[in-house]
């Protein structure tokens, strides 16, 4: 690492710098992706900056921005840019966030409207700082959304609200048309890659969300190449049918900096078609399943099958 990058890695993440450096392995011709150029990519990144918006692409450094953006597809990332949790998988910055914008569900409707999204992803940071975990905000956001682009459907990406009595309650009520939740990885990892969270209680709270609302879409990813099994995978999407979840999406880890978590293996493309047989025969409705999927990726796409696919499913019934 430059002392540049350690620099910027120890503002980041301060949390990791003790931790001993774990070799970047060199990407597969599979999973290798084109820099960023597009005029389309440039405009979507100075819109963002002047409402004063964050985005999960760029935060989390996912590796299909160029594509995205160019296509004037963004996943708006509410709450600020600092993460109160130290997940040893994420690039988003690890700190003390500051203080709600009241401003940002009248400036994320701005985005919305103005990219003219029939589709829109929302996520955020966690925040265990706030007493409901910043449910009230992500209602307040998709209430925004739904006032200025009453035709745009919506999908969100939230925390666990770990210990936050009523917050999941707060945002269901809200009615987004896709509850996303990701479970990220297998049972035995949570204490080393997601630290703060229980696998068990993130089960839950997907399956809480169809008890409350049976009409509203769940969805939930899984990384794989962090050092899990084939069988635990199997597992985990078994545990997501018991919980109704009706989408999963499954990517390859990319280890963001030496401080990360290392990177057990690059998964090859012939084990995610079998993930995605698996998923299909085990009764998920969608399925994405690749090196370079990740949740919200081809999202607006994904979504009209997944509301095909329940159309279907009923007219069987």
């Amino acid at each position: 690492m430059t002392e540049q990058t350690q620099t910027e890695q120890r503002v980041r993440h301060p949390e990791k710098m003790h931790k001993p450096d774990n070799p970047i392995q060199r990407k597969p011709h599979w999973i290798r992706v084109k820099a960023p150029v597009s005029k389309q990519y440039h405009d979507t990144r100075e819109m963002m900056r002047g409402l004063n918006l964050t985005t999960v692409c760029e935060e989390a450094a996912c590796p299909n921005i160029g594509e995205c953006w160019s296509k004037k597809h963004a996943t708006m990332m509410i709450m600020g840019e600092i993460c109160t949790r130290a997940c040893t998988f994420c690039n988003v910055a690890t700190g003390k966030p500051g203080a709600l914008d009241p401003f940002e569900p009248f400036n994320v409707a701005t985005a919305v409207k103005n990219m003219d999204l029939n589709h829109v992803v929302i996520t955020s940071v966690d925040r265990d700082d706030l007493d409901d975990g910043g449910a009230q905000h992500f209602a307040e956001v998709i209430q925004a959304v739904r006032e200025a682009c009453p035709n745009t459907t919506i999908e969100i990406l939230t925390p666990d609200f770990l210990k936050k009595e009523g917050a999941l309650e707060v945002v269901v009520a809200a009615k987004p048309d896709v509850f996303n939740h990701n479970m990220e990885t297998v049972p035995k990892l949570y204490p080393s890659v997601k630290k703060g969270a229980r696998y068990f209680y993130s089960m839950r709270l997907l399956q809480r969300v169809k008890e409350i609302d049976p009409t509203i879409f769940t969805k939930s990813g899984l990384m794989v190449g962090l050092g899990e099994t084939n069988e635990e995978v199997s597992q985990v999407m078994d545990d997501m049918r018991m919980a109704d979840v009706d989408f999963i999406t499954i990517g390859q880890y990319l280890q963001p900096t030496v401080k990360h978590h290392a990177l057990d293996r690059f998964v090859t493309p012939d084990e995610f078609n079998l993930f995605e047989k698996q998923a299909y025969a085990k009764g998920f409705l969608m399925v994405s399943s690749s090196p370079l999927t990740r949740s919200s990726h081809h999202a607006g796409d994904d979504f009209a099958k997944l509301r095909a696919a329940r159309e279907k499913a009923l007219l069987k019934a």
